[in-house]
């Protein structure tokens, strides 16, 4: 619990603040922010950041009692929530502090998470479940942003906060000496023409317990100070504690000696409404606030895989739970959508994404919380998306045929997918195939299965699975094997090499080095594998977070080759597997080339044994004047070649001029499914005579939460992380012309996210044998339109039925007119999208109740009524454009 320390001998509350200082003062106006920021786990578990919520809470309200003219600005939203089920009569009082505008609360977040690694509805559902509790228990959302402690912001976050009712936005990193940012507030605009208005705390946004001049003097000499207003942050933090008597009294000793101009108690609120006054006239910053920390996008693998694979899980799960909703919940209670269980999966997810958490810097204790958590998540999406396709699957007309089992394949994206699918099957010892719903046999290819037993019966079969949009296929297992050649091969030299070709790419490997001495793409002619290494494994001295690091692109060692074989050579799937050895530690990379892909896909198993080291994944392309593109929640940024540590989501390309000579633009998109830190590097760099790559930190290794300047003891004994078996994958994709041919967002999210096979029965049915739900097409413009959401709307429609949430982000910084499909309500519709937009519609079933457009937080799109844009600002990304309905 926090103590107060430093009281004033004298018990008597000092008086309020004089309305003015003294005529002599400097000519500053200051806003003086109260705030205790919590970290509700880092080196300490979560269980204690719960009772501290409590304890600063308890002390933001005495010091109310207290001080007349005290305001105390609140953020993340889970700390009120743990309060309101921990302390009621605390809450409450709380509430009336807030209705008479001395607690404010702003973020509109459930927690501060980090702001780079996320997917992009992450951060959309960080301010759904954020924004709607303070409606609800306070009557009126965060209007003003605030991420006080991340180590990074990316460059969506405007069109976020905009979508979610707030227009303004502070923090504190990247400082002064990370980043060349404004020392005054600025106008941040997104990719996609967004803007708020954002401030940058100086100094500090916590102080010590006792006088405050310390604290000011320090933030006065990150400002300039010919700008006013000017914004001050004060009060114990990270582990709570906030605003102390000896805090507020010296700020009124100060406002009447004068001596930093005029003081006002105050909220971030009052402060940019002031702001907003000079508005016209603040410098505009595009893109995102970079860097802090770069070694926490690579810091705890585990962390991060578990995290990307929980947000699909839920978006999988709504996507599904939603459908067998509008199809049987009328009729089944069991189907209708379970809106609680999947805000209670989203409330792990999201605090797990708290800016100590899903970076790797807290304790180890802490991860162990975390897993569980995120398995909470999973299981209930689990639960929610094998439901409902029972659910579907038990409808599905599917009549009797004798020595055929049934399979039903379901995809989980609002597009078309042709997938590679293995299935598991028993009782046919002479092997078997599959055939489609009209008895077409389809090519099969027999795979190791998933259990090892004496049962000649049981094995695995592979198959190509062509699925329609959000929907299912009828599939069945017959007897018998079906494996007709195509034009499929891998067939090994005399020198060793192996070679991979189909009719798109030939891929060669290099037995000394276990990576591609080609990359052909058969389409171009050209071959994009470049001169350089492909593993680097070097020492890393730097702390968890990867302070004061601008680039881990390090020369480093190679990891050997300890073996090189070919375990798949069918006409469905043809694989290679590659093992590496280095010090204590091991790596596989299984290569995998399809029939009919244009993506090399490689899985990676790595047992990882070595501490205070570091291993980069590298990708040699060979081009000339390359440009690096990397994704962003919901966007795209273009960075420098440069070797610099950069967060991204799941995909990097590097596009240039071909290096044969035939000055064709081509380039490489590299996808992964689990890895947050790149870097794009330059020729000759980190290694001398090689061509420019991309490169993934795929592990590191430091010591748990070691913050420097902490010096290790050479004789301590510590725990480091990223120990043990790991597993990922990434995808290759060769392409000509720039990266947007690639559409890596929908590979990305199908890498993240496959189609799921179920063994089904024989029973009549009144659905057909394949059948869509819902799919989103680009129809007009060079844009690419994805569905991120299509959940339950969190209101339920006037007959108390569910209504479908239906978002809409354009991916490629391209204008594009998507067509929405809805089958499963019957209804169609058109929109436009802007580069980079989001766009959020509600779609009732009843055919005569309009579709209507909302925002982020699922209300009627309303203009947020707060600081008035420039002349050239383009406003909410939400408010511009009409529903197109058919």
């Amino acid at each position: 619990m926090t103590e107060q320390l430093d009281e004033p001998t004298n018990s008597k509350p000092a008086p309020g603040l004089p309305e003015l200082p003294p005529r002599a003062a400097a000519p500053y106006r200051i806003h003086m922010i109260g705030n205790a920021h919590l970290d509700p786990v880092w080196l300490w578990p979560w269980q204690e950041g719960y009772a501290e919520a409590r304890a600063t809470f308890r002390s933001a309200v005495d010091r109310m009692d207290e001080y007349d003219d005290f305001v105390f600005t609140c953020d993340q939203v889970v700390l009120l929530s743990w309060v309101k089920e921990s302390d009621p009569e605390l809450f409450e009082q709380i509430r009336r502090r807030a209705a008479e505008g001395r607690w404010v609360n702003v973020g509109g977040w459930w927690v501060e998470p980090d702001c780079n690694a996320p997917m992009g509805e992450s951060f959309a559902r960080q301010g759904l479940y954020g924004q709607r509790f303070l409606i609800k228990e306070f009557g009126q959302p965060a209007t003003v942003g605030m991420n006080v402690d991340p180590f990074g912001h990316n460059a969506m976050i405007p069109a976020i906060l905009r979508g979610q009712g707030m227009d303004g936005y502070t923090f504190l990193r990247p400082g002064p000496h990370e980043a060349d940012l404004y020392d005054v507030p600025f106008w941040w605009q997104s990719p996609d023409g967004s803007r708020v208005l954002a401030a940058r705390i100086p100094f500090e946004y916590c102080s010590p317990p006792g006088d405050v001049a310390g604290q000011a003097e320090k933030a006065l000499g990150q400002l300039d100070r010919s700008f006013t207003p000017m914004m001050v942050f004060y009060g114990v933090g990270n582990h709570g504690g906030g605003p102390t008597k000896a805090n507020i009294e010296s700020i009124g000793k100060y406002q009447r000696m004068g001596t930093f101009g005029e003081l006002i108690m105050s909220s971030p609120r009052t402060f940019f409404d002031e702001v907003a006054e000079h508005s016209a006239d603040l410098p505009t910053w595009f893109g995102d606030l970079q860097h802090h920390a770069a070694g926490c996008y690579s810091a705890h693998s585990g962390i991060k895989s578990w995290q990307r694979r929980a947000q699909h899980a839920v978006l999988s799960a709504e996507r599904w739970a939603v459908v067998a909703d509008l199809l049987y919940g009328n009729e089944n209670p069991a189907a209708r959508y379970p809106r609680d269980d999947l805000e209670r999966a989203w409330k792990q997810v999201l605090f797990n994404q708290f800016h100590d958490v899903l970076p790797g810097s807290a304790i180890e204790s802490a991860y162990d919380d975390a897993r569980d958590q995120l398995g909470e998540a999973m299981a209930i999406s689990k639960r929610a998306i094998v439901r409902s396709h029972n659910l579907i699957a038990r409808s599905i007309d599917i009549p009797m045929i004798a020595d055929a089992q049934p399979v039903v394949v379901f995809n989980p994206h609002p597009w078309p997918v042709t997938t590679q699918l293995e299935i598991n099957y028993s009782g046919q010892p002479g092997g078997a195939h599959l055939t489609d719903a009209a008895g077409t046999k389809i090519n099969s290819q027999p795979v190791q299965p998933m259990s090892t037993t004496n049962d000649r019966g049981r094995g695995a079969a592979l198959f190509t699975a062509e699925l329609p949009a959000l929907g299912y296929r009828l599939y069945r297992i017959r007897s018998g094997s079906y494996a007709p050649p195509t034009d499929l091969s891998v067939t090994r030299a005399d020198d060793g090499a192996v070679v991979l070709q189909n009719p798109a790419l030939r891929v060669t490997i290099d037995p000394r080095t276990g990576w591609l001495s080609s990359l052909l793409d058969r389409r171009t002619g050209v071959d994009l594998a470049g001169r350089g290494p492909h593993l680097q494994i070097c020492s890393d001295p730097t702390d968890t977070w990867g302070h004061r690091v601008v680039s881990y692109a390090w020369p480093g060692e190679d990891m050997p080759v300890s073996g090189l074989r070919i375990v798949e050579d069918g006409p469905v799937r043809a694989a290679v597997r590659v093992e590496h050895a280095w010090g204590r530690s091991t790596l596989t990379e299984t290569f995998l080339l399809g029939a009919d892909s244009t993506a090399l896909e490689v899985r990676v198993g790595l047992d990882w044994r070595e501490p205070a080291h570091l291993m980069k994944l590298r990708f040699p392309v060979a081009v000339t004047d390359p440009s690096a593109t990397f994704e962003i929640p919901f966007a795209t940024l273009e960075r420098p070649v440069d070797g610099a540590e950069e967060p991204a989501q799941s995909w990097v390309d590097l596009t240039g001029e071909a290096s044969d000579g035939s000055a064709r633009r081509v380039g490489l998109t590299v996808i992964n499914n689990a890895k947050h830190g790149y870097d794009t590097s330059p020729a000759d760099w980190p290694v001398p005579a090689t061509h420019p790559s991309i490169g993934i930190t795929a592990v590191r290794s430091p010591v748990y939460a070691w913050h420097d300047p902490k010096e290790l003891d050479p004789d301590g004994i510590y725990s480091y992380q990223a120990q043990g078996i790991q597993e990922f994958r990434y995808l290759l994709i060769p392409h000509d012309g720039d990266w947007r041919s690639v559409q890596a967002t929908r590979r990305a999210a199908e890498l993240g996210s496959a189609p799921r096979a179920m063994l089904e029965s024989f029973h009549d049915g009144v659905l057909p044998p394949t059948g869509s739900f819902a799919e989103v097409i680009t129809t007009e413009g060079d844009g690419q339109v994805v569905a991120t959401a299509i959940k339950g709307a969190e209101d339920p429609g006037p007959d108390g039925g569910t209504e479908l949430i239906v978002r809409l982000s354009e991916t490629s910084g391209r204008t594009a007119t998507a067509t929405v499909r809805l089958p499963i309500v019957g209804r169609d519709f058109d929109c436009e999208l802007a580069p980079y937009r989001l766009r959020t519609f509600r779609v009732p079933a009843d055919p005569d109740r309009p579709i209507t457009e909302v925002n982020l937080v699922e209300h009627e799109v309303n203009p947020v009524p707060r600081a008035p844009e420039p002349a050239n600002g383009t406003g909410n990304n939400a408010e511009n454009g009409a529903t197109g309905q058919a």
